[in-house]
């Protein structure tokens, strides 16, 4: 049973497929972390195109925001730096604000 808080995954008709350094660079991280994740997640999805990883971009995404200290590197020093707020956050504030309110 999936927890409330995580957002339901859509089949994305055409997903954006980055390199390891690509998905460091949006990620704010080094190579190495994608790499361990590419390793221990199983929902990580990627495929290997002439000996390279390719990540999904969303999965990557989703995989940063597990871990509260690549979450903040992915808010301060990756692509989160350009967004103003990321969908699962702001599902997050309105039920902190209807539980504050009762």
């Amino acid at each position: 049973m999936a927890n409330s808080l995580t957002p339901q995954l859509k089949e994305v008709q055409h997903p954006i497929w980055v390199s390891v350094s690509g998905a460091a660079k949006l990620g704010g991280v080094q190579g190495k972390t994608i790499r361990r994740a590419i390793k221990s997640d199983p929902n990580l999805r990627y495929k290997i195109v002439k000996n390279r990883y390719q990540i999904e971009l969303g999965s990557i995404i989703r995989f940063l925001h597990k871990n509260t200290k690549l979450k903040n590197k992915l808010n301060d020093s990756g692509l989160g730096q350009y967004v103003t707020g990321w969908k699962g956050q702001k599902e997050k504030e309105k039920e902190k604000e209807k539980k504050i309110d009762k």
